[in-house]
């Protein structure tokens, strides 16, 4: 008797069909489940504002800038896993695309585990760089305490659902992410009120969730797609070259973000902590709001590395300007939106005085900015899976230094916060505009080589 045949990995499913189709579908799943995460979030948050102490709300404001530090790390290591596993798939070469799915699962474990270690003795000096000091500081102390070691397991969460990206399967990446924020939603309120934890209850579900992510993440990727194998030492070391010259220029990358942010909070602690709250509170209604550009710059990436790897260039061209059209018309509603119920928004969160008028302000005036961003994200995406890591590293850290810095400095001292909170998203719009026009470059360049070499 024969033996049973090997499973097949997955076809190249996005290098036929509509180019919109694929974009909205693929955005729309990711969405869901990132937003689904995003929300929980924004209720852990207001949760902890419904506790009445301004105080508190400020304290895991400062923990939470910090976790963005490796949140980013992560990040640019899943974008490094998706462009080697669809580019490979969209080649045809499904084995490829298993040891790499494989070899990238270890790098990613590896790196957020060395990152946690580190990070956790330094945890009060990297609070006291934000800002942080007195209780706010103890507070943002003890939630990093908790929430740091599951790190490594938000990071494998994550490169599983980039996997699952990289297949096709949007599905399953979306449940994937709802299950780990339906986890939360329904131990927050439990841990923080029912058991009286406070904010500790906020840091214990975060930790609960990601286990869930990795549990649901490792059954789908090995028992429904195959994707994954034993590692082996060799491979996995020879895959560290191709991984890490995507990885390290998206981390590079990634990091910029919350270095602007960073600086904004560092410039925001001096006028106390009832503006610190604010920008907490807005840090965590930006995602919420603009959750569908976030998803979107991680869910076309399969969509461009395929038809990379397939040389369809046509379709690669598509696919950018059908997601920078989708980014400027979804940016332009949810503004609309932020504008309509920013008074209800200030309500929720129980926001008042100084905290309501930035909150207010933000929702009012920001928003607009976020079409530059949208389209940043996408080009950024584009950068990654074309071939060009590091256009993405300078249109990054060129926003959040040249397009930041100066910005934030000089309007906190024209206009206080109102300022400071304008400042940070003004260079967006310069930077946005020029990343279209860089990314169709790029595209076009990469077609006009491709047509010169022999066939």
């Amino acid at each position: 008797m024969s033996p049973p045949p090997r499973p097949q990995g997955p076809a190249a499913v996005f290098t036929q069909g509509s180019i919109l189709r694929h974009v909205l579908v693929m955005t729309a799943t990711g969405s869901l489940g990132l937003m689904a995460i995003f929300v929980v979030d924004l209720f852990s948050l207001l949760y902890v504002s419904w506790l009445g102490d301004p105080v508190l709300t400020a304290g895991v404001g400062y923990a939470t800038q910090v976790s963005y530090f490796f949140i980013s790390i992560n990040i640019g290591l899943v974008i490094a896993m998706g462009a080697v596993v669809s580019r490979a798939i969209g080649a045809g070469d499904r084995m490829a695309a298993r040891r790499l799915a494989t070899s990238g699962l270890v790098h990613v474990t590896v790196v957020s585990v060395v990152t946690s270690v580190i990070a956790f003795p330094l945890r009060d000096q990297l609070l006291g760089l934000l800002g942080a000091q007195g209780e706010a500081l103890r507070i943002g102390s003890t939630f990093l305490a908790l929430i740091l070691p599951s790190n490594v397991g938000m990071g494998i969460g994550m490169a599983l659902a980039a996997i699952l990206r990289s297949v096709g399967d949007a599905r399953r990446s979306m449940y994937l992410t709802l299950a780990g924020a339906a986890v939360t939603a329904i131990a927050d309120p439990i841990l923080i009120f029912g058991l009286g934890l406070g904010v500790n209850g906020a840091a214990i579900s975060t930790i609960l969730a990601r286990i869930v992510f990795v549990i649901f993440g490792l059954h789908a990727v090995i028992s429904v797609h195959h994707i994954l194998q034993r590692p082996n030492r060799r491979a996995v070391m020879l895959d560290v070259p191709p991984f890490m010259a995507i990885a390290i220029p998206a981390i590079v990358t990634n990091l910029a973000t919350p270095f602007a942010t960073s600086y904004a909070m560092i410039v925001f602690s001096r006028f106390g902590e009832p503006v610190v709250a604010a920008f907490s509170i807005i840090d965590r209604i930006i995602p919420v709001a603009f959750g569908v550009l976030f998803a979107m710059s991680g869910a076309i990436g399969p969509v461009i590395g395929q038809n990379f790897g397939a040389r369809a260039w046509s379709r690669v061209s598509q696919t950018m300007s059908k997601s920078f059209l989708v980014a400027i018309i979804y940016v332009a509603v949810v503004w609309l939106l932020l504008w309509l119920f920013s008074e209800q928004i200030v309500v929720l969160f129980h926001a008042q005085d100084e905290t309501a008028r930035l909150v207010i302000f933000f929702c009012n005036w920001c928003g607009a900015a976020w079409m530059g961003l949208g389209c940043l994200f996408v080009a950024n995406s584009a950068f990654n899976n074309l071939g060009y890591p590091m256009l993405s590293t300078a249109f990054n850290w060129g926003r959040a230094t040249l397009g930041t810095i100066p910005f934030v400095y000089f309007g906190s001292q024209i206009w206080g916060p109102e300022g400071a909170q304008m400042g940070l998203f003004l260079g967006a719009i310069i930077f946005g505009i020029a990343a279209i026009i860089s990314a169709f470059w790029v595209t076009n360049r990469l077609q006009d080589r491709a047509a010169k070499q022999p066939v």
